[in-house]
């Protein structure tokens, strides 16, 4: 496999792939739509050609304020072949955000996606002198009758068609260096200001090499769903990991449609969180459940059966008995084939997930059913994977191998510490936060505690908790609330979790029920209510949801258990700084926002 700079990749991939398919999308008419490599690579030249056009030079830093779509990708690669910085931000923030980020990387353009995204960027532009043009992908935009320098995409890319900026074009491309910056994602943090990533090329070059490494079992045969924002490191990498296999991206344009998307395109890959699987998880449970006679058996004896294969077995590198292997073969083809077409992954191949704890029980359970998780761990500094799950002799209850050419050892208070040419070499004008991210020694500083396992012939990572949310109760014990709130999230009437206990004498938690589930329970035991608030405070359902909670912590210590929650009727969100972009719970805001309903639970 060829090794290609990002500003190039695509063309290269153009002289191979030409007419076949490269990006999938919603067209004007709400259709799926083809982009061959051909047109693709055009479209990232005339965007290229437009930017040098404009007067965009290398190393000048390009915002994209936009939800997934194809001209995303144009703009991404365009900036890249001349050399300049992608900054992107995500489709859902507010314009207090968006000037922070054009402030600190001084932005002078941004590409925005709808009307949302422009109307927040416009703002922004009045207020900041720094920030001086709009491009606006969605031609159904309405742009404010103020507005006299923004323009529309489809025309800016026609402004480059001259001889000159062509020239100027191809002249970068022959000076490509991996050294040069490729993109600042800043994080979201769960605690203090956003920090910018720096990812160089080079960075990218060697996460597509360790990745080939591992993933030897997809192929340009494959076709990968592009669901999580671009924004996120883990997307990001992945599609342009997709982009150098030949693997065609079907982009999502719309968060709330994926069920829609899966369903039509019906993907063989596709990255993704946790929180998407949970709710798969819930469905599935929810109508086993509610089946019953020979149907409830089969259910459970295919789970039982997938098990037995696919972890006892095909895990372990072990031919599985006859008897096993024929019952697996009839399985795949009846009740894991429906399952799995009912959400549209019964093409699937694997399905890369990291972002935050995925329960073992819900792993192990997917795995049963033929959903092949390949589970692992990364942050933006690392350009995302630092380990994830081999295809065979992977370890539940860790977030799978360390990758090829990382080297990872734990420090002080148990740190997961990474050194590779993976790593982020700094945080963007940042030089103290760059120093303290470091050891002396190099190795970048994680924040998550954990242990290295030996897994067979790999060296696997067991993350404990982030060392910055270590609780320590008024006894003095140490509680991980990551953990805990992972057990507690795999019940199905648990929507959203935040423990409670930093400097408390026992555990609780604030919790949100899923009340899709909640008011069907309410209505089959004629529990009364009219709205979210009656559930939430009703004696009935506080005790129902108390049971559930005792049964999945009868594992933990005394210290570590919940002893009192509050249930609450509106859900944790990003727009209330409660949720960071890639829905990490914000505990420093939560305390500030619920503290007078976390002080009853420790009254008397």
């Amino acid at each position: 496999m060829e090794y290609y700079h990002l500003g190039e990749l695509i063309h290269r991939r153009a002289e191979k792939y030409g007419s076949r398919t490269a990006l999938k999308y919603l067209d004007e008419a709400d259709e799926w739509a083809n982009l061959s490599w051909t047109a693709f690579s055009d479209k990232v030249l005339k965007t290229a050609m437009a930017m040098a056009e404009m007067g965009i030079q290398p190393g000048d830093n390009i915002g994209i304020y936009a939800q997934n779509m194809e001209k995303y990708f144009f703009t991404d690669f365009g900036a890249y072949a001349n050399r300049a910085v992608m900054v992107p931000m995500y489709a859902t923030s507010a314009p207090t955000q968006v000037q922070y980020i054009v402030n600190d990387a001084q932005i002078k353009v941004v590409f925005v996606g709808e009307q949302f995204q422009y109307n927040n960027a416009f703002k922004v532009q009045r207020e900041n002198p720094v920030l001086e043009r709009l491009i606006i992908f969605d031609r159904k935009v309405v742009l404010n009758p103020e507005d006299k320098t923004s323009g529309y995409f489809d025309d800016f890319i026609t402004t480059g068609e001259n001889s000159e900026s062509e020239a100027l074009v191809k002249a970068r491309l022959k000076n490509l260096r991996k050294t040069d910056l490729a993109t600042i994602i800043y994080t979201s943090g769960t605690t203090g200001e956003p920090k910018g990533v720096m990812i160089d090329h080079e960075n990218y070059l060697q996460a597509l090499k360790i990745h080939d490494i591992r993933l030897t079992e997809c192929s340009d045969k494959d076709l990968s769903m592009c669901f999580l924002p671009l924004t996120h490191i883990f997307e990001k990498a992945w599609s342009y990991y997709c982009l150098h296999k030949g693997i065609t991206l079907a982009i999502n344009r719309d968060p709330g449609k994926i069920r829609e998307s899966l369903k039509q395109i019906r993907p063989t890959l596709m990255s993704n969180v946790p929180r998407f699987w949970e709710k798969v998880y819930d469905g599935i449970r929810e109508r086993m459940d509610a089946s019953s006679g020979f149907v409830k058996w089969l259910f459970n004896d295919s789970v039982k059966t997938g098990k037995k294969y696919n972890l006892a077995y095909r895990n372990e590198g072990k031919k599985a008995p006859f008897g096993t292997a024929l019952k697996f073969f009839i399985y795949r083809h009846t009740v894991y084939f429906l399952i799995q077409r009912v959400v549209g992954i019964e093409r699937g191949n694997f399905f890369p997930v990291a972002g935050a704890p995925l329960s073992d029980a819900i792993n192990e359970f997917l795995q049963s059913i033929d959903v092949h998780i390949i589970y692992g761990y990364g942050l933006s500094e690392t350009t995302a994977t630092v380990s994830c799950f081999p295809h065979t002799g992977f370890k539940m209850g860790t977030v799978g191998a360390v990758m090829p050419k990382v080297t990872v050892k734990i420090g002080e208070n148990d740190e997961v510490l990474v050194k590779g040419k993976s790593v982020m070499k700094g945080y963007y004008n940042k030089p103290e936060a760059t120093k303290e991210a470091f050891t002396e020694d190099g190795f970048f500083r994680t924040g998550d505690a954990g242990r290295l396992e030996q897994c067979g012939d790999y060296t696997c990572i067991v993350l404990t908790d982030r060392i910055k949310d270590l609780y320590k109760t008024s006894n003095g014990k140490y509680i991980a609330p990551q953990m805990i709130e992972t057990r507690i999230s795999e019940d199905k009437y648990v929507d959203q979790i935040a423990l409670i206990g930093n400097e408390r004498k026992f555990v609780s938690a604030l919790i949100v029920p899923d009340f899709g589930v909640l008011k069907t329970y309410a209505d089959s035991h004629d529990i009364p209510y009219d709205s979210e608030n009656d559930l939430v405070e009703n004696p009935r359902i506080y005790d129902f949801i108390f049971g559930r909670i005792e049964l999945l912590q009868a594992q933990f210590t005394s210290y570590e258990k919940i002893k009192r929650f509050a249930l609450l009727a509106q859900p944790f969100t990003m727009e209330a700084g409660e949720l960071t972009n890639t829905l990490k719970v914000k505990r420093k805001v939560i305390l500030e926002h619920y503290a007078d309903v976390i002080d009853k639970l420790y009254e008397g």
